[in-house]
This record gives C-alpha cells, structure tokens and sequence, in this order.
C-alpha cells in the first residue's frame, strides 16, 4: 500500500499539469526573445521507499498527512537555466500564478550556504481539480521546485557524489577545495550574465 494512499494516483497528474505550465513559460519567452529560459526541466514523485525513509527519519508516522503536508516534496521539480536571471524571472512567473502560493523560499544564490551550494529553492502550494488529504475540493498539494544554472547543477551532482558515495580520507580538505570551486563557477556564472547583457545592448 502506498503511503500516499489513493491521493497517489494524482500526484503524476499534478506534476504534469505544472510541468506543462513552465513549458508554456518557455515558449512565450522564445517567441518573445528568440532564447530559452531553461536548458533542463526535470519532474519526480518522491518514491514510496524514500518517503518513508524521510519520515523515519523525522520521527514521522508513516501516514498519507505525513508524505503529503508535514513533507512537502511529494513533487519535486527541477529546473537548470543557463543564466542567473533566468531564475529570477522563472520565479517571477510562478509567483504571477492564481494557481500557485508561495508558502516558502529560500535563495541561496545570493546567499549561499557555508559548503559552496548555491540554488534557489521555492515550496508552493498549488491548487488542483483533485481532492487533497484534508477532504478539499477544488485541493492543493504542495510542490518543491529547485531551480539553478547549469554550473551550479553541475557542482551539487558531483559533490553529493564525492561526499556522500565514497569513504573520505581527508574531508577538510575535500570540503575546502570544492568550496572554491563553488565560488570559481558562481563568478563564472556572473561573468557570463555580464557578457550577456553586453550582447543584448549591443543589439
């Protein structure tokens, strides 16, 4: 039996439903520009296994109200541009939405956390067709969106895969070193921005 109970078989449906909406994000702005607003989309439902592997670990029941509102990345959503601005105005446009309600942020480009991670991380509420877990219809659900450049999405894939999938002899070190280059590719990142909007003023 699923943790999410029957609100499961709704949960792929929501995703998409808000997937497509950033896919329309994107296609205006290519009308629009000519440029794309994001390189990557990625969508996932927590898998059972790990949801209730993050409720044992909260000291969590392993109930549908744990996975659904005490934990809010039932969905998750991934979103890798190639510019920091972009960010900003995917942002922008998901705040515009009558559907969806920020109910959290927090930006970690502009101030990252101690290690190097940069990403700007947003949980919304979105409202749905489907009935949600408190008996709510029209219900929402909440959703976890991350979104982050191309080098910034780069950096945590190997750093979580160095740090946390092999033994480490030396970890100050290890940590040391991979802040640096979490610094070395967010000025990376502003660079191009600069030579970006050079471009666009030049035209």
């Amino acid at each position: 039996m699923s943790i999410y109970g029957k609100y499961a078989a709704f949960l792929p449906e929501i995703l998409a439903e808000l997937k497509n909406k950033i896919q329309n994000f994107n296609m205006n702005y290519q009308k629009q520009t000519g440029q794309k607003l994001y390189e990557h989309l990625e969508g996932r439902i927590k898998t059972d296994k790990s949801m209730r592997e993050k409720c044992q670990r909260k000291n969590l029941p392993e109930t549908e109200y744990s996975a659904l509102v005490e934990n809010r990345d039932a969905i998750g959503l991934r979103i890798v541009t190639n510019f920091v601005d972009d960010i900003y105005r995917i942002v922008d446009l998901l705040k515009a939405e009558a559907d969806l309600t920020v109910v959290a942020e927090k930006d970690y480009i502009k101030v990252a956390k101690p290690n190097g991670y940069r990403s700007y991380h947003l949980i919304l509420k979105k409202k749905t067709d489907f009935e949600d877990i408190n008996g709510n219809r029209p219900g929402e659900y909440f959703v976890e969106i991350q979104l982050r450049t191309i080098a910034m999405d780069t950096w945590a894939s190997l750093e979580h895969e160095m740090k946390y999938k092999h033994h480490i002899k030396n970890p100050e070190r290890i940590s040391k070193e991979l802040k640096r280059v979490a610094d070395e590719l967010a000025s990376c990142d502003l660079t191009m921005q600069t030579i970006r909007q050079l471009i666009k003023e030049d035209n």
